[in-house]
């Protein structure tokens, strides 16, 4: 992923011991992805949303970890991050994380039913959607006026939409979770980009998850699109 912070590559995540995390506990991957920290003590870069998944449960994360090493092993490392200075410096990772880094628990709400509850979670953390559908400052940290109000995508080939009712209160829920399964919008369009294959993994969720996004993304707070 090219990005204004450098070029980021996702890495092995397979079984393989050697290249992969096939030597990995649970705790391991608990650290990772609720601390942003590798077995060896090392702070991720963030281009990793661990700044969303410190919000799973621990009991997702041993699912998670489950799955995982149901996985075959595939040997072969990804190239090495390129950095821009800026984050060369991974000590400076740590001073971003003091910024920009929560590791708050969503709290379900008692006024909301149980589907809202776990759009909430599905969107807040396991989904990421915040990650993409907002504007970053300088130094990477999601500006909180922009949250799911779209932004440039990182990579310079477009921008990423306002999910907000300022660009989709006309959708009703069941056009949101529509789109989810197939891509397709309201309006006889079809999602791009990177969202296409953010559908292949929506699509394989049960329906009654989508409804549940869909519920939550409903009752986001209206948000202007920040300017490109």
């Amino acid at each position: 992923m090219s990005s204004p912070f450098g070029t980021f590559r996702p890495p092995n995540i397979s079984t393989d011991r050697i290249d992969g995390i096939g030597s990995w506990q649970t705790r391991d991957l608990a650290n990772a992805l609720l601390s942003g920290v590798s077995p060896t003590g090392t702070h991720y870069y963030p281009s990793f949303p661990y700044s969303s998944y410190a919000k799973m449960t621990v009991a997702d994360v041993r699912d998670l970890m489950a799955f995982l090493r149901t996985l075959p092993a595939v040997a072969g490392k990804a190239p090495p991050h390129i950095p821009t200075l800026l984050f060369s410096i991974r000590r400076f990772v740590g001073f971003w994380k003091l910024l920009y880094f929560q590791r708050q628990p969503i709290i379900a709400d008692p006024s909301r039913g149980d589907s809202w509850n776990r759009g909430q979670y599905l969107v807040e953390a396991l989904g990421h959607c915040a990650e993409c559908h907002s504007s970053r400052n300088v130094f990477g940290g999601i500006k909180p006026k922009t949250r799911f109000a779209g932004g440039k995508d990182p990579e310079g080939v477009g921008y990423f939409p306002n999910i907000t009712p300022a660009r989709i209160g006309d959708w009703t829920a069941s056009d949101i979770a529509e789109l989810l399964k197939t891509g397709n919008t309201p309006s006889h369009g079809r999602v791009g980009s990177s969202m296409t294959d953010v559908v292949t993994n929506t699509a394989m969720l049960p329906q009654e998850d989508r409804d549940a996004i869909a519920a939550y993304i409903k009752s986001l707070p209206t948000r202007p699109t920040p300017q490109p």
